[in-house]
Formats: structure tokens, C-alpha cells, sequence
């Protein structure tokens, strides 16, 4: 971005397409979408360690009462904080006759089962076993050695993040009838934004394609692209679109307003449904920061813009949880094209 001479301060983001063109009429992406980069992309993705970590929840959901329940790949999963705010997490049946731990309140940090008022400390007890959790600040994750099957890691693979003191963040979830790669592979293709989001997304060019010869963090997509705000007024921008691990894709935007800010997208495996189709959950953790001074105010006002964050998060889900339900469902009849 261009700086103003003498204040020092940027510019106005904001631009002004020349045209506004029909939706039909913008250019064509489908030659570019070629489903051999988007499949070797999503291969390498799936190759990417997790260390067997999926992420639970936001960590601001998580109060000092109450607990937050997920079933992983078919296993309750319970967390919550002890007396001193550490996260705890365990199976989310009680080891005394199996009442769902997640309708159990917190009283002086033990999870206290209301059936009949066992108190979990978090420790083991009576064949109940602690699970590994981590706390990043935005997210609640919990380590699951059993069902990953991978070499763990002490630590989930947190993408870089902007300092938590610059950002505001919020934090969207949603559930699809798919699996995690479907949710990947979405994220994985950048060329449907203008198509399918146009409501958010006008003049994407994708710049720049994995070469899968560089670490996760430069394997991505890197793409020029419009934030509509209404009507013809816009803000450009460029972002690089990558997959640390396989369930977690994240887009940065490295360029143009609000350079820094992160959009982490990650999905968790839930299990089958009645129909014994797989659910899968998307966390999406925006974490929103800038350069400008005026930034501090929105900070200030961040539970104004948490409910907004989410709703815009939510429609462009409810659009591309259609994408990855219909991606599960041509992959599992046999039907997906290649």
C-alpha cells in the first residue's frame, strides 16, 4: 500500500471497480482449476503431520462453569478448566455409569457428573483417563494418540498468527455431511471464490500455485482478490492460501489492507450419523489485525464485531458446506470426475 507523503499514514483501502460486470460475464476460471493441482495439493496436505490434534472449539466459549462437548471420529470428548484455569480434557462418558459428561456443570474446577455428582478433577480415576489439551487463545484442541494413529507432537501445528494484542478474532463453527478432506479440498481451490462467493469475492486471479518443493508454509496458493463491500466499492488484496496439516487449511494476506490477518479453517471428524454418512465440523478462526490507528477502536469494539465476523464466516460456509457434501458425495458413488 501506498503511503500518504509527510502524515505517514496509509491510504484510503477502499477502490472503485470501473466496471461492474454481470456475474456471467466475469472471466472464466475453469481451464485454470485444473483438478490435478487441487488433487496433488490435497495429497500433500493429507501427507502433513498432525500429531494426532483436532481442535475442539473456541477457547472463548470455554467458561469457568461450564464445559464444551465433541465427539471425534465417533469418541465424546470432554474439556474444561480446573480451579486455575488450566484446560482439561478426558472421555465425555463417566467412568461411575456413563452419563454424557457434556451435560455436566463445573463447580470449584472439577467436572461434577449430575447424575450422580462424581467430581472429575481432571486426573485419572477409576479407568477415566486424561486426554493431552493445549489452549492457543483463539482455539481449544484436544490429542487423540488412539485415533490418529501418527507419531504425536507435544503441540498442535498452530499456523503464524498476528500478535493477540493487534487482532480481533472470532470464531465460526458449522457441521457438513463429509469428510475432512472435502472441507480441505475446498479450501484447496481458490478459483471458485468470484463464481460461487460473488456476494463476497470479485477479480480473483490466482497468481501463484504449490510446486509442492517448499515447506507447508510456501506450498499454497497465492491469489489476488477483491473483498466486496457493496456495490461497486471493493478492496483488493493478496493472500497465500496453505495446508499445515490435514485437516487445517489457512489463508494469510500478506498484501493490502489488513495485512497479517489470518483465516484458519479446520475440520474435525465427528462420526456417522442415523444413516451412517460421516459429519465433519468446520472451526473457522478469524483473526483480523492492522497497521492503521483507527484499528485500535475496532478492537475495543471486537464484541460488537465477533457477531458480524460470524455471520459472514457462516454464509460463505452454508455455500461451501454444499461444495464439500456434494464433493463426499460424487467421491463415495463413484462418480467424481478424474
Amino acid at each position: 500500500m501506498k503511503e500518504d507523503s509527510g502524515s505517514g499514514r496509509r491510504r484510503i483501502p477502499l477502490r472503485l471497480r470501473r466496471v461492474s460486470a454481470a456475474w456471467e460475464r466475469q472471466r472464466p476460471t475453469w481451464r485454470e482449476a485444473k483438478p490435478a493441482i487441487i488433487a496433488d495439493a490435497l495429497k500433500r496436505a493429507l501427507s502433513r503431520p498432525s500429531g494426532n490434534w483436532y481442535v475442539l472449539g473456541a477457547s472463548r466459549a470455554l467458561t469457568t462453569d461450564r464445559p464444551i462437548a465433541r465427539s471425534v471420529a465417533g469418541e465424546e470428548v470432554v474439556a474444561w478448566r480446573d480451579g486455575a484455569g488450566r484446560l482439561r480434557a478426558g472421555p465425555g462418558s463417566c467412568p461411575h455409569l456413563g452419563a454424557p459428561l457434556r451435560d455436566s456443570p463445573v463447580r470449584c474446577g472439577a467436572l461434577v457428573c449430575h447424575w450422580h455428582g462424581l467430581a472429575l478433577d481432571g486426573e485419572p480415576f477409576a479407568g477415566w483417563e486424561p486426554y493431552s489439551a493445549h489452549d492457543d487463545g483463539v482455539l481449544v484442541w484436544v490429542r487423540l494418540d488412539h485415533l490418529g494413529g501418527e507419531s504425536s507432537l507435544e503441540l498442535p501445528v498452530v499456523p503464524s498468527r498476528p500478535r493477540a494484542r493487534n487482532t480481533v478474532d472470532a470464531v465460526y463453527e458449522g457441521m457438513g455431511v463429509c469428510e475432512p478432506e472435502d472441507i480441505v479440498a475446498n479450501r484447496l481451490d481458490p478459483w471458485h471464490g468470484a463464481w460461487y462467493h460473488p456476494y463476497s469475492f470479485v477479480d480473483l486471479t490466482v497468481t501463484g500455485t504449490p510446486s509442492g518443493g517448499g515447506p507447508a508454509g510456501e506450498d499454497g496458493f497465492a491469489v489476488d482478490v477483491s473483498f466486496k463491500l457493496t456495490g461497486r466499492i471493493v478492496v483488493p488484496v493478496r493472500a497465500l492460501f496453505t495446508a499445515p496439516d490435514p485437516r487445517t487449511v489457512v489463508m494469510h494476506i500478506t498484501e493490502g489492507e489488513g495485512a497479517g490477518s489470518v483465516v484458519e479453517s479446520h475440520a474435525t471428524p465427528l462420526g456417522p450419523d442415523r444413516d451412517g454418512r460421516p459429519r465433519t465440523a468446520v472451526t473457522e478462526a478469524v483473526m483480523a489485525t492492522s497497521g492503521r490507528r483507527g484499528f485500535a477502536m475496532a478492537r475495543a469494539a471486537a464484541p460488537l464485531l465477533r457477531p458480524l465476523l460470524r455471520a459472514s464466516a457462516g454464509r460463505l460456509w452454508r455455500d461451501d458446506l454444499a461444495y464439500a457434501e456434494r464433493r463426499f458425495e460424487l467421491r463415495s458413488s463413484g462418480r467424481f470426475p478424474g
